[in-house]
């Protein structure tokens, strides 16, 4: 199936500043991965039969990396709705926990809500074999160990954008731009040919905070969407 994913801004590599972007844009989704890009009245005519998710004035660009799954992941206990606890992470929650399938429960949970901040790829070492199952299951990309931060200038200046970033201090949050400005938490490039994973955000002077994440995509799946 074709979808087209439309938005006021598409901006493919964020961390890029001569990267081009597109106003009134849209990415082209075909059987999970990214089969164009570029102005949305251009792919709208050229594949008129495709299905259409008009994200408005949204910001569209690729998801966000959590460069901190490890403690997020095997150390934080994610409470299940039932226990009335909330859903921010309890800090070393599991620490000295055995049960595995109480541990993987907990990652299941902590994953699924990462993706409500647009997260699509979460940094380990992950240690414990049900969180790795989770994350595996998950559909998020797993990256290895702790992943360097890139030097970044930002997005274009007229989105407000912080500069080049250091590396940030570990938080008990799953939203990455907690530690982390936009440019660097993002992760990877939106390229024709490569896995459709990209998050929705609406419009605000970081791009993402302000508003929230409405949307996020994983191999061409709408795995979240803002009510």
């Amino acid at each position: 199936m074709l979808t087209l994913h439309r938005a006021a801004l598409v901006l493919p590599d964020p961390a890029d500043p001569t990267a081009p972007s597109h106003a009134d844009g849209a990415v082209l989704v075909r059987d999970g991965q990214v089969e164009a890009l570029g102005p949305y009245a251009e792919l709208a005519a050229a594949q008129p039969t495709a299905r259409t998710r008009d994200w408005a004035d949204a910001l569209l660009t690729p998801g966000l990396r959590h460069p901190d799954g490890h403690r997020l992941l095997e150390r934080a206990y994610h409470p299940d709705p039932r226990e009335e606890l909330g859903d921010a992470p309890v800090p070393d929650g599991l620490v000295g926990e055995t049960d595995e399938t109480r541990c993987g429960a907990s990652a299941r949970r902590g994953l699924q809500r990462m993706l409500g901040f647009g997260v699509t790829a979460v940094a380990g070492p992950f240690e414990r074999a049900s969180v790795r199952t989770a994350v595996a299951r998950s559909g998020l990309a797993a990256l290895p160990g702790t992943v360097g931060l890139p030097g970044a200038a930002g997005l274009p200046a007229a989105l407000g954008l912080p500069g080049a970033p250091g590396l940030p201090e570990p938080v008990w949050s799953l939203d990455p731009l907690v530690g982390l400005p936009f440019a660097a938490a993002v992760h990877g490039r939106l390229v024709v040919g490569g896995r459709a994973d990209f998050a929705v955000f609406a419009p605000g002077a970081d791009g993402a905070r302000a508003g929230g994440c409405r949307a996020t995509v994983l191999g061409g799946r709408l795995v979240f969407r803002r009510r």
